[in-house]
């Protein structure tokens, strides 16, 4: 049954919808009549491993627009009917129902800034949680870097959000110090396009946020601050949004966005984002898109640092890079990762060079596995495949013995 844009299926109580780890899932659902299980194999810290939804509800979107393999599956517990949307018709949904796609960015937004929440937490173990009043130790870490630009930029911000704060004196001494004025320029909130100089703060992370922002020209970093140290989480460049979820749920940054050389930003703030969403669907195409692809990749982040043997996250995250990049899985295909032992390490979260005959041990019991020239291969991804889920399975057993212990 159609509609005429979108078809209407149903399946009987019992009925897989979906399926984890389906391949080229190209559709989504809105629940129209009864109740489906979302369930998924790979739990991740922090998350119900059994959803109920009903009406009104959606699931499947990650893997429908991101073009990854699904992350879940879907049990119908009672006879259901569904809206299905290929991916490539959201634009459509969007203009016909800018309600259901203000629900799916805003629900991806929150179980984004969860997911990151626990990686950071398992990852960073003495990170801290989003505060406003983090800003001046923010200052502080800068200032002691000698950098000035972002240091000053860290105390004018934790004045203007807390003049009476804790460090309010501290922070005004600091900006004497180094010869900056209390105050930040104004912004202009109603202009949409913004220029930002080489190294110029867009936002600090624990700074309210108001805007979300689209990439138009250059390259932005987003950095954190954990253990003393500036870490790069992510270089963006043009055509990349970021800045979404504090714009959506009202919390404070979560990472610190810095301009890489001169950059040419579009801001859309609380007040115009719903009515530009309607006006450009493609934007809220563009921005759920996005968002599928880092909820997959954090997905597989939390899925791998649940994996109890280390070469099991060495060689889950060799699939994961096969995956994000789109390629087949078929018996005999080969694939160069341009890697090699001690990007892989930094990548699972290992130290470099104590844990580097991890790696090497791991390529020396499995054949398909190369390293030639200093890089990695694999001339097998089957292969690679079968061993990551060996690795997943044991860890699954592992864990269920230590519950009952």
């Amino acid at each position: 049954m159609s509609n005429g844009f979108f078809q209407i299926v149903n399946y009987p109580k019992g009925s897989y919808v979906i399926v984890e780890g389906k391949k080229e899932a190209h559709n989504f659902f809105i629940i129209r009549q009864g109740k489906v299980r979302v369930a998924r194999e790979n739990q991740v810290v922090g998350e119900d491993p059994n959803q109920l939804l009903g009406p009104g509800d959606f699931f499947g979107v990650v893997a429908a627009m991101s073009q990854h393999a699904q992350i879940e599956s879907a049990i119908a517990l009672t006879d259901v009917s569904l809206i299905q949307v290929s991916y490539d018709q959201f634009g459509t949904l969007i203009q016909k129902n800018t309600p259901v796609a203000m629900k799916i960015i805003r629900y991806f937004s929150m179980k984004l800034r969860q997911f990151d929440s626990t990686i950071t937490r398992l990852s960073f173990r003495t990170a801290v949680e989003e505060d406003p009043n983090q800003l001046f130790a923010i200052g502080e870490y800068y200032f002691n870097q000698k950098n000035t630009l972002h240091a000053a930029y860290a105390f004018q911000k934790y004045l203007q959000y807390l003049p009476n704060g804790q460090f309010a004196t501290q922070a005004k001494l600091k900006l004497q110090t180094v010869n900056q004025p209390v105050a930040p320029p104004p912004i202009d909130y109603t202009k949409f396009n913004r220029a930002y100089g080489d190294n110029e703060m867009i936002f600090c992370e624990h700074e309210p946020g108001r805007e979300l922002y689209i990439i138009q020209h250059g390259r932005v970093k987003i950095t954190k601050i954990v253990d003393s140290n500036e870490v790069l989480l992510a270089v963006l460049q043009s055509g990349d949004i970021f800045g979404e979820m504090a714009l959506l749920d009202n919390k404070p940054r979560s990472a610190s966005a810095i301009a890489w050389g001169e950059v040419q930003l579009l801001a859309i703030n609380k007040a115009n984002f719903e009515g530009m969403v309607k006006a450009q669907p493609q934007l809220a195409t563009r921005l759920i898109t996005l968002l599928s692809e880092r909820i997959w990749t954090a997905y597989k982040q939390l899925a791998n640092l649940l994996i109890s043997d280390p070469q099991g996250r060495i060689a889950d995250t060799l699939l994961t890079l096969v995956e994000k990049n789109r390629v087949k899985v078929i018996p005999k295909s080969t694939y160069n990762f341009e890697i090699g032992t001690k990007d892989l390490i930094k990548m699972v979260g290992l130290t470099y060079p104590k844990d580097e005959n991890l790696v090497l041990d791991l390529i020396s019991k499995n054949k398909f596995i190369k390293l030639d020239q200093g890089k990695i291969s694999c001339t097998d991804l089957v292969e690679l495949e079968k061993l990551v889920q060996a690795f997943r399975k044991k860890s699954q057993i592992d864990a269920k013995i230590k519950k009952r212990a």
